[in-house]
């Protein structure tokens, strides 16, 4: 399965509002002017790079499987604003991140991307909860792309979820306890 055909079938989990720029990425073939492992501009300043990606761990954090970060979802995240993001579809994280950067000063007095991971989860929570200036905006397609850039990698499909080819061997009496994680398909 590769990624393209892995992002249509996240999308499912998403009912009603998908961020743009994964309902393009879902539904288009890649440009192929496109470098497949380089974004074709620069989204990011590297303290903007830096925050997100400590925001991108905080989503999915390791625990005892990797975390967002290992799989690769700063990157992907990037690649899918600058490949696949309209202007337009950018300004909601740009300016979500400028705001949780001016929060972390107000409230603490570092920059978010330096504040403590208990801290970094308030910041989130505000913005999930939009007590920051469109912070529900910002916190509904960033955790979208997190999410589905976590679930569609390798890490996210072969270590976090198990695969369970379909259609599989059927057993009505499966005990619950032999559960260890979640099947995909």
């Amino acid at each position: 399965m590769d990624r393209r055909n892995a992002l249509g079938g996240m999308l499912a989990l998403f009912s009603a509002q998908v961020f743009a720029p994964l309902a393009r990425a879902a539904g288009l073939a890649a440009p192929p002017t496109i470098d497949q492992g380089v974004p074709r501009l620069q989204v990011f300043t590297p303290h903007q790079r830096a925050l997100m990606t400590a925001l991108c761990e905080r989503v999915i954090p390791t625990t005892d499987t990797p975390g967002a970060i290992a799989a690769g979802v700063p990157t992907y995240v990037e690649k899918l604003l600058a490949d696949w993001a309209l202007a337009e579809d950018r300004l909601p994280i740009l300016s979500g991140l400028a705001e949780i950067d001016a929060r972390s000063w107000q409230d603490y007095k570092v920059p978010a991307v330096q504040a403590k991971p208990e801290q970094q989860d308030a910041l989130l929570t505000l913005a999930m909860n939009d007590e920051l200036p469109d912070g529900e905006e910002f916190f509904k397609a960033f955790r979208q792309m997190v999410i589905v850039g976590y679930y569609t990698s390798e890490i996210g499909m072969t270590q976090e979820r198990e695969y369970l080819p379909v259609p599989g061997e059927y057993n009505g009496a499966f005990p619950y306890s032999q559960v260890n994680k979640v099947y995909s398909a």
